[in-house]
């Protein structure tokens, strides 16, 4: 019964032109990957600062396994707690100037353990831009909590909102710094004086900024200097980090509360060692990327600049993140297909994981990338768009 019911959905996702697949990849996820024992150039990849496969990184994670183990075993509240996380939020919580920060298994996690939490609290609203990440809003609608809703990246439509939200205890205002389907930012310097000016505390999402932009990479909240305006940060380490989980940085007694209210936190085991070890020295390398950052920045720029002169839509891009918008399943599908078999890997991206008539390939531009590559995927684009 379950089988003919999935397979009536199935064939609905496939008649509909949004049926997904794995692709298999036998190598890091590196400027150039192998799938199915055929070399492509990888523009999917959120390694940003092409740390996947460091050697110093890798020997940081063997030595921490030999340490503690691999696994965490068991909850952090129960007997998961391992000097190496407690150095890796110590530093992360320095990283971000913040008195405190928490590590949970992933981005996803994070987002949902924050927001879940947080949004349980009597008399709590959240405030939420339109095109925030899904674990953003899963967070949200899990929490219970009111949820307001702004246009994206719109000030004037945020600040409509928060009149609105006067009778409430508890505001929260929740954006991504960098959007991660459009490559866009939010004017995080607006964002935060209306926050303070309407008494809302304010979440900021900096998983595709966090080691690309700021000083020593801290991210965009760093590079707009208003890091001390944001009240909680989120961060990933599965992307410019290039190994996983996620984190949030606030507080002391903020990630306090999180530690006796997060479901998320409370009820999973800690994150391997091996991993918190080979973070530890990631953040180590990010800090010292400028060359890398640098690097990244200028290719961004040219290959935006190119796309934009041919007459493409590249939304309102301003990162590493570079959309081509088609609008149709199918022409971003084909235009997907074209670049593989000229040897480029770039997905079609289709909803829900953007609205209906926004579908795109999203390039993911990395410091692995040379400007030879740049060229390759640009030319390839103009010649098979539709």
């Amino acid at each position: 019964m379950l089988d003919d019911v999935l397979s009536e959905k199935l064939s609905g996702i496939k008649e509909s032109g949004l049926l997904r697949n794995l692709r298999l990849i036998s190598s890091s996820p590196a400027a150039n990957i192998i799938i199915y024992g055929k070399k492509f150039m990888n523009f999917s990849s959120n390694n940003y600062l092409d740390l996947a496969g460091n050697k110093e990184v890798n020997k940081a994670a063997l030595e921490a396994a030999q340490k503690y183990g691999f696994g965490g075993t068991s909850s952090r509240l129960v007997g998961g707690h391992l000097a190496v996380h407690e150095q890796l939020e110590t530093e992360l919580a320095a990283f971000k100037n913040k008195q405190a920060s928490l590590v949970f298994a992933s981005g996803y996690q994070t987002n949902l353990g924050v927001l879940s939490a947080l949004g349980c609290i009597e008399n709590t609203c959240i405030i939420m831009d339109k095109l925030n990440h899904a674990s953003l809003w899963d967070g949200t609608k899990l929490s219970g909590a009111r949820i307001f809703v702004y246009e994206h990246c719109d000030m004037e439509s945020f600040e409509s909102v928060l009149k609105r939200t006067k009778s409430y205890k508890l505001k929260l205002a929740v954006t991504e710094s960098v959007f991660s389907m459009d490559g866009d930012f939010v004017p995080l310097r607006d964002f935060t004086n209306l926050c303070i000016k309407y008494g809302a505390t304010s979440i900021v999402d900096e998983a595709h900024s966090t080691g690309v932009f700021g000083k020593e990479g801290r991210g965009l909240a760093d590079e707009c200097e208003v890091s001390d305006k944001v009240d909680i940060t989120i961060g990933t380490l599965s992307k410019a980090f290039a190994v996983q989980g996620g984190f949030v940085c606030g507080s002391r007694k903020f990630i306090d509360f999180l530690i006796n209210k997060s479901r998320a936190f409370i009820y999973s085991t800690a994150i391997s060692p091996a991993i918190a070890g080979a973070a530890l020295k990631s953040l180590e390398i990010v800090k010292k990327s400028d060359d890398k950052r640098e690097h990244l920045r200028k290719n961004s720029e040219y290959l935006r600049e190119k796309l934009d002169k041919a007459g493409l839509n590249t939304s309102n891009s301003q990162t590493q993140i570079i959309p081509v918008v088609t609008g149709s399943n199918e022409c971003t599908r084909e235009l997907s297909q074209a670049l593989l078999k000229n040897g480029i890997y770039v997905p079609a991206i289709r909803f829900p994981t953007v609205p209906e008539g926004q579908a795109r390939i999203r390039i993911s531009l990395t410091a692995g990338h040379n400007l030879s590559d740049i060229e390759n995927i640009s030319n390839q684009i103009i010649e098979n768009r539709k």
